[in-house]
């Protein structure tokens, strides 16, 4: 939904337009310098050229952007942001131009416009694609200054709570699941609680009517029957406190519908079980108080030991901090409790604005005080883009911008103390990709707490992790079930687009270099301009490319370099494999890389010392087989020029570890399978998998997925198991097999 004249059906009739005296006085509460001349003017300007305009409610415009300029004020924003809000839809939705806010009210003010107003069309639409390309131009806007995004999230807010005015459920709900999925969960990463929180209810209402309606009602039954209790509970906790000389301001914390529907949804609770715990929120003067209270409260009522979480020591990624505790209160009711100072709490609820402030007779931007108050909630908004700025198309940076947006966190500390935030979840990939790109393309292996473990092992708070680099950049394998986070995700597939097209652009010299000698000719890449050109081709990396990926075969390649060219084909003898280095891509190591160009048939299974054959797959890369796979058997011969000689480098026939399937028939006697695992670990070898195929009284069909290093070491490994006395026959195992079932 735009916020500009489209969004005149979102609105409801609001209470009375403030005036212009009512908006600067509320500025002046805490800007006592404010140029009360200035914002009277935006003022007035906005309400001229808005006149004409009117809401599907028959109020005028300007009510929205008043009340947003309102809405702004309340954060305590800055004399140029509450100016935005008045002027935010003039450029888009209405004959205002950018030149003329700059004459009137300079250039801060008409560039915050202007980038609110290249996000006039974002508002998200049904079509993933769409609110995908949106959310980049949202992050774009927002990485230059954040007070785009408050601007959008204030007008966002006022617009849900004037949504009952569109008559479309389906309409109300599309608007109100963007808010869900992408608006709320930015406010939370900026840390401006009480606009996430109200923006999730006016959602929930409208994604979810009758759950809201059933919460919202027993949420008020509930603080009916309790009204007493509660205010009994509080007034003994200030006197608890008031007698150890602490002076506290204690209130009670609404609990939101939102809040418990996903509590309900993802933790399995009851609504009793959360509903019957009173919350309280405890105001101390100083940060020593916070744990002298607690401390209080903890030798008064006994504490739930799970329940404790200590945010003013790790505080969390958007700054919030806070000390959170649950005790056994008077009577036996569970009190839940926030302990924290006016700073953490102005800082809960606002964020990034709460760091506006009045210094030196100006208001702006405290970098200084969002340092002191416990780091600068602008670093949330970097993971954004970076993720941005590691390409794909928008599709896959709304998977990885979500991923970072929705997920709980865990805390990690690099060995020299750095925390490191994460979302629940992440595994030591996750953790170096976090630190820094370069570590976590070169990672190959992690420590935790000093033990050595593998890489998708589950992060846990306070875990202290150790990378080891290797010294290749290379995606690593079964990447997608050893990252989730989405700075992660995007640069490993970042990586692979890279990998990918260096190595296409491989493959594709060598199959035209292949091509060139079967016509008798030499490849010579200055000769090629005229081909690249008739092929509608960039340059002659492009040409490579193209070939390799399949999008042009060899033919296209000699008919576009020699247009003469007689159509008559050479006898297939004359087309053999070529075997100098030249023409040949080595497998492992160096060349290709297994999951990236490189994917070994599960037809024959290839090991190192068997003699190989690429069969180039368009848009897949190189297929490998076995010089005696029946796949090749059948494969049209007219299609031999998509035949790649492949060999294996010295270092997979020295070192590889490769995967090897035993089809093996054993005696149905007590320890056979432990005999049999004997063998193989006698001989070197390494099971991973088993399978029973069929049980006899008299006999076992068994398959067994075994890690060997070569063909010969499978032989050897065979010769073994039909050595062994148990076993009545072992085969290698090749043509198709089914998928193991994962249980």
């Amino acid at each position: 939904m735009s916020s500009g004249a489209t969004s005149n059906e979102l609105a409801s009739p609001p209470p009375a337009i403030p005036s212009a005296d009512e908006l600067v006085d509320r500025i002046r509460n805490y800007f006592p310098q404010v140029d009360g001349d200035y914002v009277r003017k935006a003022y007035d300007f906005a309400e001229e050229a808005h006149r004409p305009q009117r809401r599907q409610s028959g109020e005028p415009y300007f009510a929205h952007v008043a009340a947003v300029a309102m809405i702004l004020a309340d954060l305590r924003m800055d004399v140029a942001t509450v100016c935005t809000g008045l002027l935010h839809d003039t450029v888009e939705d209405t004959p205002a131009t950018h030149e003329q806010l700059i004459e009137l009210f300079g250039e801060e003010v008409a560039n915050l416009v202007a980038g609110v107003t290249k996000l006039g069309q974002m508002e998200l639409r049904s079509k993933r694609t769409k609110q995908a390309e949106n959310l980049q131009k949202l992050v774009v806007a927002i990485s230059d200054d954040v007070r785009v995004l408050i601007v959008k999230l204030c007008d966002r807010l006022h617009n849900m709570k004037t949504l009952d005015a569109i008559g479309r459920a389906e309409k109300r709900e599309r608007i109100a699941l963007e808010t869900l999925e992408i608006y709320a969960p930015l406010a939370r990463r900026i840390g401006i609680n009480r606009v996430c929180v109200e923006l999730e209810d006016l959602a929930f209402k409208h994604v979810n009517p009758a759950a809201y309606e059933s919460i919202t009602r027993r949420l008020k039954l509930v603080r009916d029957q309790h009204t007493e209790e509660v205010a009994a509970v509080s007034q003994a906790i200030t006197e608890l406190l008031m007698s150890y000389g602490i002076d506290a301001r204690i209130f009670g914390r609404q609990k939101r519908a939102y809040s418990i529907w996903r509590k309900l949804d993802r933790k399995g609770l009851t609504f009793d079980e959360i509903a019957d715990i009173y919350a309280f929120r405890l105001i101390v003067p100083h940060p020593d108080d916070c744990y002298r209270a607690m401390g209080v409260i903890h030798q008064t009522w006994r504490c739930v030991p799970e329940r404790f979480r200590d945010f003013i020591s790790v505080p969390k990624p958007n700054n919030y901090r806070s000390l959170h505790t649950t005790v056994i209160g008077p009577n036996s009711v569970r009190i839940e409790l926030q302990i924290r100072t006016e700073e953490m709490e102005s800082v809960a609820e606002s964020g990034v604005a709460a760091h506006w402030r009045y210094k030196n007779e100006t208001y702006k931007y405290d970098l200084d005080a969002a340092q002191a108050a416990g780091g600068d909630p602008l670093e949330r908004l970097r993971p954004f883009v970076e993720i941005l700025n590691q390409g794909g198309d928008p599709d896959e940076f709304l998977e990885h911008a979500k991923l970072e947006m929705f997920a709980d966190q865990v805390y990690c500390f690099t060995p020299k103390g750095d925390l490191i935030s994460l979302p629940t979840g992440a595994t030591p990939l996750d953790f170096a990709y976090a630190v820094h790109t370069e570590l976590g393309h070169t990672t190959v292996a992690a420590k935790i707490n000093g033990r050595e473990r593998p890489l998708r092992t589950q992060l846990r708070n306070g875990d202290v992790v150790s990378i080891v680099k290797g010294g290749v950049r290379q995606p690593p394998a079964g990447w997608e079930n050893l990252a989730i986070t989405g700075k992660a995700r995007a640069a490993i597939r970042r990586l692979i687009r890279e990998s990918e097209r260096d190595e296409f652009s491989r493959i594709g010299r060598i199959m035209a270099d292949h091509a060139f000698r079967r016509e008798g000719r030499t490849l010579i890449e200055r000769d090629l301009q005229d081909a690249i050109a008739r092929l509608e081709l960039k340059d002659v990396e492009e040409l490579y490319e193209t070939l390799g990926r399949g999008r042009i075969t060899s033919a296209d390649l000699l008919n576009a370099a020699f247009p003469g060219r007689l159509d008559e084909r050479e006898d297939v003898t004359d087309r053999e494999l070529i075997d100098d280095d030249k023409a040949r891509l080595y497998v492992r190591g160096r060349g290709l890389t297994p999951g990236v160009t490189l994917h070994f048939g599960e037809c024959c299974s290839p090991l190192p010392g068997d003699r190989i054959i690429g069969l180039l797959r368009p848009e897949r890369g190189v297929e490998i087989h076995t010089i005696d796979c029946e796949t090749l058997a059948r494969y049209d011969e007219d299609k031999m020029d998509e035949w790649l000689d492949l060999a294996w480098t010295a270092e997979a026939e020295e070192n590889a570890v490769s995967m090897a399937r035993i089809q093996a028939v054993l005696h149905n006697e007590p320890g056979a399978l432990a005999r049999v695992a004997q063998t193989v670990g006698e001989n070197r070898g390494n099971i991973a998998n088993v399978r029973t195929l069929h049980r006899a009284p008299d006999f076992f069909e068994m398959l067994f997925d075994v890690e060997v290093y070569d063909a010969r070491h499978l032989a050897n490994l065979l010769a073994a198991l039909k050595m062994n006395e148990i076993v009545v026959s072992a085969e290698r195992m090749r043509g198709e097999t089914e998928e193991w079932d994962e249980e």
